[in-house]
């Protein structure tokens, strides 16, 4: 705002500066600029923070003092402005993508003869092929929008098509420019990341305070990003890298447009960004393997965390050429690096008892930071497993963790036993699977044929709570509110023994539970009166019936299209049914003809409504006859149980893996090694919008 008048603020009275001090402050602006510059564009500062620091507080004391010169561009804009009440949802304007993934040397060259393949077929197998390499920095991506060269918004990737409005968050941020040096229309990309030294500084002081800790930088970073009030943010000393220029306006732009992807983080540091100088341009898969074996032993010597590189096609022309896939960008792919392996000391070995029974041995361990997340637990999926590792108590392992999955023992370090280690002798007994009296109290049974053992009494407390936990899920009744804190209490409480139970539930019993109040009780009830119509498959897999999954569930419901049916049915009619052989057969008859089954279904259709299944000949029934699916990745709109219920509906089959025999992939975002599956055997891979087409 500019004004010839004298101002009043809640403060003090300001009147018109000097000519002098406008001078000054202009020239404090320009001295920060340039100093931030060097220090996050060229990595070369020239004065110590504190005295980047003194020359900040001196352009906020004129600015607060003559508040009519500060300008939208200020330095001192990044310290934050007023608490947001909320995030604004922003289309992109140009969609985000995310890059494919490969963990080795093998699947790396299979994508550069996938490039050179595409190159051919595109007509320009002569242009010279080179990768440019840069570091994969584990942060939040954010898409800034700069408007006559100005910043003017920045927003989260969110689904690619539809991200968070953070821009008074990322104007905290001192390596992003709040002005560019030439005054462009453009839209770049980059990570938002912090540093390993503050997460550790942030970390301490929460210690202190008694607060829970942050897992690692890439969660912190996020969670500054996305705090609603920008001085939070500030505080957190949030960094960035960018490394993409999404969009320019030619015809403002006075450089030449980069024509690879070099000489674009060349521009994007002149323009005034902070990118990776740890890049290279290779002219083999030979170099850009070099690359990766050089950065997963130097990684950890850096102050910020990497998770691999990212390998783009250099040239322009062939990127244009080789265009995207459902979800990524042909001309680029993230190599990973190898699973993160630390060691650790096997404590004991405890058991689960799922809901049907089957019983999985877990390693309670040492708790040891791996991958950036603190780990206390780890599957040893079986009997046979164990013996395979010839793990004991008092081990020392290796433990594993690859991106967001359960951790798993690698092996056991052998030459650190001291001999006082336990090996171990699985149970005949295990009091979760309760039943019986006095020898015969939990006791356990080998599964016939499988590595697997399961309780022999298939009704303990343990397996009751589950199958519960699994009837109120999204895969079921999806009852709202049920979660399995709030069944425990009900179960405990003696309010719940059977699934029909959950249908008589009354206000009165909800308030008696911790933690519920009018509002929420009220809720839940809602729910469960909205859950009482379901449909058969969702029925007949809500009954935790030993074998039965979704798939199995829906093929029986598809063919015998009643429960009355399905009641009486032998081993004989299920196993005539196509993909249900004689142990699931055997299992389906066995469980219904149990008297108390039986009494268990009669109760529950007392109190909801199965749905009617469509006839085969009815209208849309028949859309996808004939047709198989495989969903991977997460789907812009629709749930995976939704969608794979419309596959159903119409009359097509859902699969869990991809094989030759797919119709087709429908991929979403992340998807992971199914969509790699499909490009390699040539199944057709479709999105969200063209499976919605297909039905109609």
């Amino acid at each position: 705002m500019k004004s010839k008048v004298p101002q009043k603020t809640s403060a003090n009275t300001s009147f018109r500066a000097s000519p002098e001090t406008i001078k000054r402050l202009a020239k404090l602006k320009e001295t920060i600029e340039h100093h931030r510059r060097l220090y996050h564009t060229h990595d070369e500062p020239e004065i110590s923070d504190e005295a980047y620091d003194s020359l900040f507080r001196e352009l906020e004391e004129i600015e607060t003092k003559y508040p009519e010169l500060r300008t939208e561009d200020s330095p001192s804009g990044r310290v934050g402005a007023e608490p947001l009440k909320e995030f604004v949802k922003v289309k992109h304007e140009v969609t985000q993508w995310s890059f494919d993934d490969v963990f080795d040397g093998e699947e790396l060259q299979k994508w550069d003869e996938r490039i050179k393949n595409f190159m051919a077929k595109g007509g320009i197998s002569g242009e010279k092929l080179e990768y440019c390499c840069e570091l994969k920095i584990d942060g939040l991506k954010i898409i800034l929008t700069y408007e006559n060269g100005k910043l003017t918004q920045a927003a989260t990737r969110g689904d690619g098509t539809v991200g968070e409005d953070v821009t008074q968050n990322v104007k905290t941020i001192r390596s992003v420019p709040l002005a560019l040096a030439e005054k462009v229309d453009l839209i770049a990309v980059g990570e938002a990341w912090m540093s390993i030294a503050d997460l550790k500084n942030i970390n301490d002081l929460r210690a202190k305070e008694s607060k829970p800790l942050f897992a690692n930088t890439r969660n912190l970073a996020a969670g500054s990003i996305r705090q609603l009030d920008p001085k939070v943010t500030a505080s957190r000393r949030l960094n960035t890298f960018i490394y993409d220029i999404e969009f320019v306006e030619k015809t403002r732009f006075s450089p030449t447009l980069p024509q690879t992807q070099s000489s674009e983080l060349e521009l994007l540091a002149k323009l005034g960004f902070q990118t990776n100088p740890y890049f290279k341009v290779c002219d083999s898969i030979a170099g850009v393997q070099e690359f990766y074996k050089e950065w997963t032993s130097k990684r950890h010597d850096l102050p910020y965390q990497l998770d691999g590189i990212v390998i783009k096609v250099n040239s322009r022309k062939i990127q244009e050429t080789l265009g995207y896939t459902g979800k990524s960008p042909r001309w680029g792919v993230a190599y990973k690096f190898p699973a993160e392996q630390v060691t650790t000391v096997l404590e004991d070995i405890v058991f689960q008892v799922g809901r049907t029974g089957v019983i999985t041995p877990v390693a309670v361990l040492r708790p040891v930071l791996v991958a950036g997340s603190k780990v206390s637990r780890a599957t040893l999926h079986n009997e046979d497993e164990i013996k395979r590792l010839d793990v004991r108590i008092g081990d020392t392992v290796i433990l594993q963790k690859a991106g967001d999955v359960i951790p798993d023992i690698v092996s056991v370090v052998r030459e650190l036993r001291t001999g006082k280690e336990k090996p171990f002798v699985w149970p005949t007994h295990i009091p979760a699977c309760g039943g019986g009296a006095g020898g015969d109290s939990g006791r356990i049974e080998r599964v016939p044929g499988e590595a697997a053992w399961r309780c022999v009494n298939r009704d303990s407390f343990e397996q009751q709570k589950r199958k519960f936990h699994y009837f109120t899920s999204k895969k079921c009744f999806d009852i709202d509110g049920l979660g399995p804190q709030t069944l425990d209490l009900l179960i405990e409480a003696g309010l719940v023994a059977s699934f029909d139970d959950i249908f008589t539930l009354k206000k009165g019993d909800l308030l008696n539970l911790p933690r519920f109040a009018e509002k929420s009780a009220d809720n839940v009830i809602k729910s469960v009166e909205n859950s009482r119509r379901v449909t058969l498959p969702k029925f007949l897999a809500s009954q935790s019936i030993p074998q039965v999954g979704e798939e199995t569930a829906y093929d029986v419901a598809r063919h015998f299209k009643s429960i009355q049916g399905i009641s009486v049915a032998s081993r004989e009619d299920f196993e005539s049914i196509n993909g249900v052989g004689p142990v699931v057969a055997q299992s389906l008859a066995d469980w219904f003809k149990n008297r108390d089954n039986r009494k268990l279904i009669d109760n529950l259709l007392k109190q909801v409504i199965i749905e009617k299944i469509a006839e085969e000949g009815g209208a849309g029934a028949k859309k996808l006859e004939g047709k198989s699916f495989v969903f991977t990745g997460g789907l812009p709109t629709l749930a995976r149980d939704q969608a794979q219920d419309m596959v159903r509906d119409n009359g097509g089959d859902v699969v869990s893996s991809v094989s030759k025999k797919t119709s087709y992939v429908v991929a979403g975002g992340d998807a992971g090694s199914k969509l790699d599956k499909a490009r390699e055997l040539g199944v057709k891979i479709i999105d969200e919008n063209e499976f919605l087409k297909m039905i109609g």
